[in-house]
C-alpha cells in the first residue's frame, strides 16, 4: 500500500500530465493540499521528489511552477531515453522474474483491448504500469532511477500533443505490448529492436507537434 507521499506524488503528475495544473501556471501548497485533499507533509515530499523529477520548480515564498514543455525538451529527453531504456529492456529479458512476466503480459493484453479512447488517464495509467515493471525487472535500482522520471516527462509531452487519442493509442498500444511480449519470450534482440522502434514513434511524434502549440 502507498504511503501518503506517494499518494501525493501520483496524484501530483496526473494533475501535471492532463494539464490539469495548467503549464506555466504559478500554485500554491495550500492550493494543492486542497486539490489532494492531503496534509503539508505528504505534499512537500511529493513536491521535492517532483522537482528532482524535472515535473515543477520550487520558488521559495514564490510558489510552485508548473514548467512548460516544448519539443525541444522532448527530444532531449528521447536521445537519453533511447540508450537507457535499450539497455533496460535487454536486462529485463535475462532477468525478469515469472510475477514480472505474469504482469507484463497482463498489461500487454490491456494495451491492446483498450478502446476507452475518451479516458486518455486510463491509458496513462497503463503506461505508467508498463514503465515500472519494466524498471523493476532489471534489478538496477540505480537503471530505475535514471529511466522512469524521464519516461514521466516524456508521457506529459505525449499526452500534452495527442491530435487522435484513438490513433496514438493504437500505436503506442501495440509498440509497448511488443517490447512487453518479446521480454516475456528472453528475447534480447527483440526486446531492443522494439524498444528503438517506439523511442523512433516518439521522435517523429515529437517532430509532427512542432507546429502545433507547445506545452
Amino acid at each position: 500500500m502507498k504511503n501518503k507521499s506517494e499518494l501525493a506524488h501520483d496524484s501530483l503528475e496526473q494533475m501535471i500530465t492532463f494539464r490539469d495544473l495548467a503549464p506555466g501556471s504559478m500554485v500554491s501548497e495550500s492550493h494543492l493540499m486542497v486539490l489532494t485533499e492531503l496534509g503539508r507533509t505528504p505534499i512537500r515530499e511529493a513536491l521535492q521528489k517532483l522537482a528532482a523529477e524535472k515535473m515543477v520548480e520550487i520558488h521559495p515564498r514564490k510558489g510552485i511552477l508548473i514548467p512548460l514543455m516544448s519539443v525541444e525538451v522532448q527530444l532531449k529527453l528521447l536521445e537519453v531515453r533511447r540508450t537507457l531504456e535499450e539497455q533496460a529492456v535487454r536486462f529485463a529479458a535475462h532477468r525478469s522474474t515469472v510475477s514480472h512476466k505474469n504482469e507484463m503480459l497482463q498489461l500487454a493484453e490491456q494495451l491492446l483491448s483498450c478502446q476507452d479512447y475518451k479516458e486518455p488517464r486510463n491509458f496513462g495509467a497503463i503506461l505508467k504500469q508498463v514503465h515500472r515493471v519494466i524498471a523493476d525487472s532489471t534489478q538496477n535500482e540505480y537503471l530505475t532511477m535514471a529511466i522512469l522520471p524521464l519516461q514521466g516527462l516524456s508521457r506529459r509531452f505525449w499526452f500534452a500533443h495527442v491530435q487522435s487519442f484513438e490513433k496514438e493509442f493504437s500505436i503506442a498500444g501495440q509498440l509497448h505490448a511488443t517490447t512487453l511480449k518479446a521480454i516475456c519470450h528472453s528475447d534480447e534482440t527483440a526486446a531492443s529492436e522494439a524498444s528503438l522502434a517506439l523511442n523512433d514513434y516518439l521522435i517523429e511524434f515529437a517532430y509532427r507537434s512542432i507546429r502545433r502549440t507547445p506545452n
